[in-house]
């Protein structure tokens, strides 16, 4: 039997879970520019079980996976910050499918992508400084 991820244990750092979830609400599709710029549609469903509820973003194709009041298992995913807010995605090796067991009860008192995260309390990589027009090593100085 699969392990699964609670709604309400999901964090920002979560990665390679595996979730059971009811679909609460699926909205409509939003095409956006990625900072790739590339054009992609992202849809916005809630996901809820008996411990609470989360937003999950659907990308491209993903959003034709969910259909309201489907009890669907979400592999591989990850949870990243939009805006500050906690957004369930599925990863590259990832899959949604439809489960086998369905969820009947749901938590709508926890709502995961209601608290906003403050920057610092994400985990950021110390900026790599490779020289360059960007300062660079300000402690060398060029003798003639």
């Amino acid at each position: 039997m699969e392990e699964f991820t609670k709604v309400k244990d999901l964090n920002q750092g979560s990665k390679r879970v595996t979730v059971l979830a009811k679909v609460l609400n699926v909205g409509e599709a939003k095409q956006i520019q990625t900072r790739y710029g590339e054009q992609k549609s992202v849809t916005e469903a809630v996901l809820g079980d008996e411990t609470g509820k989360v937003t999950m973003s659907l990308w491209n194709e993903q959003a034709s996976q969910v259909e309201l009041g489907d009890s669907i298992v979400v592999e591989n995913g990850y949870v990243s910050l939009v805006r500050g807010h906690m957004r369930l995605n599925v990863g590259k090796y990832g899959s949604i499918k439809k489960a086998e067991n369905e969820v009947a009860e749901i938590n709508e008192s926890l709502d995961m992508s209601e608290k906003e995260y403050q920057p610092e309390e994400v985990e950021r990589r110390p900026r790599r400084d490779f020289g360059g027009s960007g300062g660079g090593n300000r402690n060398f100085r060029r003798r003639f």
